[in-house]
C-alpha cells in the first residue's frame, strides 16, 4: 500500500518518488499497460512529459458516471473500487485487468473510487491516440522500407525519423509523403547551416556527417558548443510549428548531406487524404453482404474486446497480413477511435482493396454485432 501523505483538505500533492520507484512504474507502462506499451520509447517519453501522476487517497473518487474527462487512467499501485451497471468489484494494481485503462469510455459508464491509498496516471486520450496511430503506421512503412532494395541508401535516416516524435501531428496516412518531401543538401565542413536569432522556415535531418550546435547568451556574447549531432538526428524543427527565432547556430563539422523539409511542405502534410468512413448501420449492411471485418488495434486490445466475426490485423504489421485478405471482398476496418482505422483504410486502398473505415468508436458496432450473434 502507498504510504499516506499529509495534504491540506481538497489539495492533492504530487508524490515524491525515489529513482527506483519512478523506474518501476515507467517500466510497467512500457511492458504491460495497453495500449501505452505499443508506443516507441521516444513517443512514451513525450507522452510522459504531459502525463499527470497522482496520489489518490482511500475514499477519493477518480471519476463518476457521465464524466467526459478525455483521459486514459491507469492504476499503478494500490486498489480501487469499480462500480458499473449496479455491480461493485475491487481491482488491484497487480490484477490482469489493471493493464487496461480504468472503465475507458466517454462519457464514463461507471464510477471508480480509491479503496486504498493509490497511485494513478492520466494520459490525454487524443495525444495518446495520435502517437499510437503514428507509431503503428510508421512501423507499417518501415516494413516496406526494409523490403525495398532501391531505398537501401536512405533506410537509416528514414527509419530514425519514423521512430522520432517530430511528426506525430501529421496524419499517419501522409507518412510516405513526409519522407518524399525532404530534399538533399550537400554541405561542406565549417559551413554554417543556421544562425541564432534568425527566423527559420525549415528543419533538417542529418543523412551524412556531423553538425555542431552553438549557443550564445546574448547577441554580443561568444557562442559555445553545446551539442554535436550525427546521422539520423534532427535540428531546426521548432521552425515548423513556431514563429520564434532560431535559438542556436548550427555549423557543419564534416562534409555531409542534410535532408531539408520546408515549412510550406510541412503544412501541406497536415491535410489528411480522403478516406471513406461509414457509421455502424452502414458497416452492418456491408458485413451482411459478405464484407471482411478487420480490427487494426494491437493484439492485446483485440483480445480484450473484439467484435464477433472480426479478424485481427494490427496496423503495425498490416503489410505482413495482406495475403490473408480476399481482394474480391470489401474490407470494413475499425479501431477504438477511428484514427488507426482511417490510416489502415488508406494503406489498403493503395494496395487496390475496396475498403471503408468505421467512423469513431467501435462500441456501437460491437454492441449491435453482439446482439445479432446472440452474445449480448
Amino acid at each position: 500500500m502507498v504510504e499516506r501523505m499529509e495534504a491540506s483538505p481538497g489539495v492533492l500533492q504530487q508524490p515524491a518518488l525515489s529513482g527506483s520507484c519512478e523506474l518501476d512504474w515507467k517500466r510497467r507502462l512500457l511492458e504491460t499497460c495497453v495500449p501505452v506499451n505499443a508506443l516507441t520509447e521516444s513517443h512514451l517519453r513525450s507522452l510522459l512529459r504531459e502525463a499527470r501522476l497522482e496520489a489518490v487517497y482511500r475514499g477519493q473518487q477518480l471519476f463518476d458516471v457521465g464524466d467526459c474527462d478525455g483521459c486514459h487512467v491507469y492504476l499503478l499501485a494500490g486498489q480501487v473500487a469499480v462500480e458499473e451497471a449496479g455491480a461493485r468489484r475491487l481491482l488491484g494494481a497487480d490484477d490482469a485487468e489493471a493493464c487496461f485503462p480504468l472503465l475507458h469510455s466517454q462519457p464514463r459508464r461507471g464510477r471508480v473510487t480509491a479503496a486504498l491509498d493509490s497511485y494513478i496516471i492520466r494520459f490525454d486520450s487524443r495525444q495518446l491516440d495520435a502517437m499510437l496511430a503514428w507509431d503503428q503506421a510508421a512501423r507499417h512503412i518501415e516494413l516496406d522500407i526494409a523490403g525495398s532494395r532501391d531505398m537501401d541508401e536512405d533506410a537509416e535516416w528514414m527509419q530514425t525519423l519514423l521512430r522520432s516524435n517530430l511528426f506525430y501531428r501529421v496524419p499517419p496516412m501522409n507518412i510516405r509523403q513526409v519522407l518524399g518531401r525532404f530534399q538533399p543538401e550537400y554541405r561542406s565542413s565549417g559551413e554554417r547551416v543556421l544562425r541564432q536569432g534568425e527566423l527559420g522556415d525549415s528543419c533538417y535531418i542529418i543523412k551524412e556527417g556531423r553538425v555542431g550546435v552553438y549557443q550564445a547568451k546574448d547577441e554580443r556574447g561568444p557562442a559555445a558548443l553545446v551539442a554535436e549531432l550525427g546521422v539520423g538526428q534532427c535540428f531546426g524543427e521548432e521552425a515548423l510549428v513556431n514563429e520564434a527565432p532560431r535559438n542556436a547556430t548550427v555549423t557543419m563539422l564534416d562534409n555531409g548531406v542534410l535532408m531539408r523539409l520546408d515549412k510550406q511542405s510541412f503544412y501541406l502534410l497536415l491535410r489528411p487524404p480522403p478516406v471513406q468512413e461509414v457509421g455502424a448501420e452502414t458497416a452492418l449492411t456491408l458485413l451482411a453482404e459478405g464484407a471482411q471485418l478487420l480490427d487494426v488495434r494491437t493484439m492485446a486490445e483485440f483480445e480484450r474486446d473484439r467484435i464477433p466475426g472480426a479478424c485481427s490485423m494490427p496496423l503495425a504489421i498490416l503489410a505482413l497480413k495482406l495475403r490473408l485478405l480476399d481482394p474480391q471482398q470489401t474490407c470494413v476496418v475499425y479501431c477504438d477511435t477511428g484514427r488507426r482505422a482511417v490510416a489502415a483504410a488508406h494503406f489498403l486502398g493503395l494496395q487496390g482493396y475496396q475498403v471503408v473505415a468505421l467512423q469513431g468508436s467501435h462500441e456501437p458496432l460491437r454492441s449491435r454485432r453482439a446482439v445479432e450473434s446472440g452474445l449480448a
